[in-house]
């Protein structure tokens, strides 16, 4: 991709209407635009980078066992009507529309009302358990409080898994797998989230949530510094200070972002919808159920709140929108000869670049570059080649050095 003629162009000056790290970074960076609050259209760079998370968890819920579809974001009244929760939390959540005839629709916030009587339609003995299913999907929330840029949206990408199974051991099994499962997303993302205890609800004593440590968290958590036992602030039992309950550690304070929830609604929604199963003595009984939320959306924007400097983003290169930025630095046919010879033989080993070609000067390329903040930036110019090669440097260290063209695909492959 020629930065030329990139869709999105960098800004150096902040948005006035954005408070959050994220939003201001990403819109600077030409990753995401700003419709209206809580609502963001993605660009190139952006939708780049979140398909990358995406596929990340794709990739891992595929490996859980999840099963993916894809289901309405308008959805009809009446399932809602039957779970209670049209009026409870009702609009105070759900966007509602009317359509022909007055008839009642809602946009998506979550998924139980659809997927527990799409199960039901294909579950009926007990060799149909377990059963995971996934999707990812855009939601839409009447958020009150959108000023956190992609973290809080009213219009949010998720990824949903629901699982449904013949006995609580079963559930258990799948819920404790489905926990090292987000551990490893998180981790392939380039963040580190703390499983920390919330509320379960009327569910079970506790769910959990993946929490992320930053000054910007809008969360609270007290946890343990040595072996990461947490809980949130809403449920804990523990102060700063106080004893670690799992090992001689001392419980601390911090902010965090929660990038993830999972949580054992057992009969919640299949009683409602009396989703039942045929056992091996050809006994009726209720099917229970799991779910288990991530906000790709949200992880990105986790992301760059944790990982920025003062100059611009730092992505972690295996959500990076390109692998590489090359930047050209003079217009003699040995740079522009260079530069083909190492652009083509990173596109050849499946290094995605992006190539600086704008006529910009040498200042302005370079804030650029750490603004967008891809993992590694190489220079070739006049000036690097007559000392032996192309300048590189990766964007979290301060200093470049000077590799021969030869070199160039082995370092980054470092």
């Amino acid at each position: 991709m020629n930065q030329s003629t990139l869709f999105g162009k960098t800004s150096k000056t902040s948005p006035k209407d954005e408070v959050s790290t994220n939003a201001n970074l990403l819109i600077r960076g030409g990753f995401v635009d700003k419709v209206m609050a809580g609502v963001y259209s993605y660009l190139p760079l952006g939708l780049r980078v979140l398909q990358k998370v995406q596929n990340i968890i794709r990739e891992e819920m595929n490996a859980l066992g999840g099963q993916e579809i894809l289901m309405p974001a308008l959805q009809p009244k009446e399932p809602w009507m039957q779970t209670g929760r049209w009026s409870d939390p009702g609009p105070e959540v759900m966007f509602r529309v009317i359509g022909r005839e007055d008839k009642e629709f809602g946009l998506g916030w979550t998924h139980e009302e659809i997927v527990t009587p799409l199960a039901k339609k294909f579950i009926s003995s007990y060799k149909d358990l377990p059963l995971a299913l996934f999707q990812i999907q855009d939601k839409f929330r009447n958020e009150p409080r959108a000023k956190s840029g992609i973290l809080r949206g009213r219009e949010f990408n998720m990824k949903d898994l629901y699982s449904f199974h013949a006995n609580q051991d079963d559930l258990n099994t799948f819920y404790d797998q489905a926990q090292k499962a987000y551990a490893k997303i998180f981790d392939r993302c380039g963040l580190h989230a703390l499983v920390t205890e919330s509320s379960g609800g009327a569910f079970s004593k506790y769910s959990h949530e993946f929490q992320v440590l930053t000054e910007n968290g809008e969360d609270i958590i007290f946890y343990c510094s040595k072996c990461e036992y947490a809980q949130n602030r809403e449920i804990s039992e523990y102060k700063t200070g106080d004893q670690c309950p799992k090992c001689n550690g001392v419980m601390a304070e911090g902010k965090a972002i929660e990038v993830g929830n999972i949580f054992k609604l057992k009969t919640r929604f299949t009683d409602a919808f009396d989703v039942k199963f045929t056992d091996e003595n050809g006994k009726q009984q209720p099917v229970l159920m799991g779910c288990y939320g991530i906000g790709p959306s949200r992880v990105m924007g986790a992301i760059v709140e944790t990982c920025n400097d003062g100059a611009g983003i730092i992505w972690p290169a295996a959500v990076a929108p390109y692998d590489a930025h090359i930047i050209p630095l003079g217009e003699e046919e040995i740079v522009t000869e260079l530069l083909d010879e190492v652009v083509e033989e990173l596109e050849d080993a499946g290094v995605s670049v992006l190539v600086d070609d704008r006529a910009a000067t040498v200042g302005a390329k370079f804030a650029d570059a750490d603004l967008i903040g891809l993992p590694t930036r190489i220079v070739v110019s006049s000036k690097s080649l007559s000392k032996g090669g192309v300048e590189v440097k990766r964007r979290r260290e301060q200093t470049a050095e000077i590799i021969s063209k030869k070199d160039v695909l082995t370092w980054l492959q470092k």
